[in-house]
């Protein structure tokens, strides 16, 4: 009896969850109503305004729709196989006492996959539940009870979690609601005035068109707010969870570490291609399971000498001995500069990277080979590289990392004696 009803709890759940959904559905039935009915046909006298509004109100409204039903109906992504503990490593995990024991086991395990986040404590980031480790930026939902890739919130009124899979749906459909509610509020108030002030008769559409416009002017408030808070979040490339908490790497708490620059953040929700921006159709970029970082932060309190930044780097190399990930080919070209560097560098310039690059290996006696040779431990972007290094010369923050990319196409420090 007991799991029978167990059952049966969650299936009113269920139901109960799409009641937020049904709220909106009625809403923008009656606004089609109440606009295209009442407002354009009945009430307005003017054949070019009302040919004019109807076009774009349908326009705005199959948008909103289209965007609408793509946030609700596409499946979260999870992660994929690769971050799911095996038979025997699971045994081993439930064997062992919650501690060095357990992380044991999953730092192991993390070393084959591209994980940079960490806990507080700097543990490694497992889901219980869902016995995995937890790609970067995704998180258990207690409502879908799974872990959500990029997981940004779970939102009732679209009884789905808003994450890697329909983020850019869910931005697209803020985005179309606020347009349709400011435009609809926009066309409504010369008629809103005039039944307001009796100008004109008193009939049925009276009723619609004043809370018509009522209902559009508050949904427009409150939808700015939202709107333009996730504005902000994509420039900065965070998820409302990543700006209540901001994301643990090995150096700590960072709540720009996913930051590539505003128009690379717009990109990886985006997509590439600006034709398919303003479309609810899926461009983001990357697979959900790992993204570019860029590890170099600038921390005020340090002081700007060599020696300093020098003896940091390796301090912070031996207090966290993490290893270096390789990303995803599908993230790789995001960490590419916009800027191309010509072979012909100065003498001085090249001294200032040298500097660099013995800084972050923390030898200044490391062996160089004379050919490059691709490795993702030195990739660009996952490099703890000390300020100072680039911050005499005269190159930008952003681009200093990808051009000692482009150097040591010729020659790069190696760890390899």
């Amino acid at each position: 009896m007991a799991p029978s009803r167990s059952r049966t709890l969650r299936r009113c759940q269920r139901v109960l969850y799409w009641i937020p959904v049904l709220f909106i559905a009625l809403i923008a039935c009656w606004s089609y109503y109440a606009y295209v009915i009442q407002l354009c046909v009945a009430s307005m006298k003017n054949i070019g305004e009302k040919v004019v509004c109807l076009v774009f109100y349908h326009l705005l409204f199959i948008m909103f729709v289209w965007s609408y039903w793509k946030t609700i109906f596409t499946k979260p992504m999870h992660p994929s196989k690769e971050f799911h503990l095996s038979y025997t490593d699971r045994e081993q995990i439930e064997r062992e006492d919650r501690g060095e024991g357990q992380q044991e086991v999953l730092r192991r395990m993390a070393k084959e996959l591209p994980v940079y986040t960490r806990t507080l404590s700097g543990a490694i980031r497992y889901c219980d539940r869902c016995q995995l480790v937890k790609p970067d930026r995704c998180h258990h939902c207690s409502v879908c009870d799974k872990c959500i890739l990029k997981m940004d919130h779970h939102c009732p009124w679209v009884n789905n979690c808003v994450g890697f899979s329909n983020y850019k749906f869910f931005f697209l459909f803020l985005a179309y609601s606020l347009l349709y509610c400011v435009f609809i509020a926009a066309t409504d108030l010369q008629y809103f005035i005039k039944f307001w002030m009796n100008g004109l008769p008193d009939t049925q559409a009276k009723f619609h068109i004043m809370f018509l416009f009522f209902a559009a002017a508050m949904f427009s408030i409150s939808l700015s707010s939202l709107f333009g808070y996730h504005c902000w979040l994509v420039s900065k490339n965070r998820s409302t969870l990543e700006a209540f908490r901001a994301p643990v790497f090995r150096h700590g708490p960072d709540k720009n570490g996913f930051s590539l620059g505003c128009s690379k953040n717009m990109k990886q929700v985006f997509g590439d291609e600006k034709k398919y921006w303003l479309l609810p159709v899926f461009t983001s970029l990357g697979d959900g399971c790992s993204f570019p970082t860029c590890l170099v932060n600038q921390d005020p309190e340090q002081p700007s000498t060599p020696s300093a930044h020098n003896s940091t780097a390796k301090n912070i190399t031996e207090a966290h001995p993490f290893p270096a990930k390789p990303l995803r080919e599908s993230q790789n070209h995001l960490l590419g500069s916009g800027q191309t560097w010509s072979e012909g560098v100065s003498d001085d310039e090249k001294g200032k990277l040298a500097l660099g690059a013995a800084a972050y290996g923390g030898n200044s006696g490391k062996k160089r080979s004379s050919r490059f040779q691709p490795s993702p431990a030195h990739h660009p972007c996952q490099m703890s590289v000390p300020l100072w290094a680039c911050s005499k010369g005269n190159i930008p923050m952003t681009n200093w990392l990808s051009y000692y990319h482009c150097l040591t196409h010729k020659t790069y420090w190696s760890s390899n004696p």
